[in-house]
């Protein structure tokens, strides 16, 4: 499928690494790992790593406590021992991580062309309760979706069928904004038009086909819907 901007009548947008910037984490473990950098970046993979695994084997949990387990892994394989009030504490900075400057104003042109916006995101409500706060975009979106509702993460086409049948809107009349790979290719493959979200300039995956576009930021996505 090419993009068809036609065609669309609802934007949802993933959350982490799209909305808001997971690697600002990293600030959290300063204070207390030497090297905070590859312990933040083994948190991340292995938080994904659980949520791919839990599709498998049918082993859901709620991605906050996904993001636990993993932060614990990330700690004990860098030689770090913390006690769990540290851990929560640490944890807890996805309440309020960076938001992407062009957030707000990027969905604000969307709503003001006309188009509805959602987040569909591996998040729980209590997760996503926050982001849209902190993200100031409560005004902004109709609703966040999460994995939650039909207990299964991204990629699974069901979360995104979930998420056409939770907006109201055919699912190939909704564009899916993300920063992940996998969740372009999870959208697309249920039906969306799927884009690309590449503010870093990072090369794209060499398998699964193409998105249906690339854009540097939200504005561009709105050039593209013509608005």
């Amino acid at each position: 499928m090419s993009f068809d901007p036609d065609r669309v009548r609802t934007v949802t947008f993933d959350s982490y690494s799209t909305l808001v910037d997971v690697e600002a984490a990293e600030a959290a473990l300063a204070d207390r790992v030497p090297d905070p950098e590859p312990v933040s970046r083994l948190w991340r993979s292995r938080s994904l790593a659980y949520t791919f695994v839990a599709n498998a084997i049918d082993a859901y949990q709620p991605f906050y406590e996904m993001n636990r387990d993993a932060l614990t892994y990330a700690l004990k394989t860098h030689g770090v021992d913390l006690p769990p009030a540290e851990r929560d504490e640490i944890l807890a900075v996805y309440h309020e991580l960076e938001v992407f400057d062009d957030v707000r104003s990027g969905i604000e042109r969307l709503r003001e062309g006309g188009y509805d916006t959602y987040v569909l995101s591996n998040g729980n409500p209590e997760m996503l309760d926050s982001m849209v706060e902190h993200a100031d975009i409560g005004d902004l979106v109709e609703d966040a979706i999460s994995a939650d509702e039909v207990e299964t993460f991204k990629p699974a086409a069901a979360l995104y069928r979930h998420g056409a049948a939770r907006t109201g809107t055919p699912i190939d009349e909704i564009v899916h904004v993300t920063a992940g790979w996998f969740d372009v290719m999870g959208a697309a493959h249920a039906g969306m038009q799927a884009v690309r979200l590449d503010r870093k300039g990072t090369p794209w995956e060499p398998f699964g086909g193409e998105p249906d576009r690339t854009a540097e930021s939200i504005h561009e996505l709105a050039d593209a819907l013509g608005v």
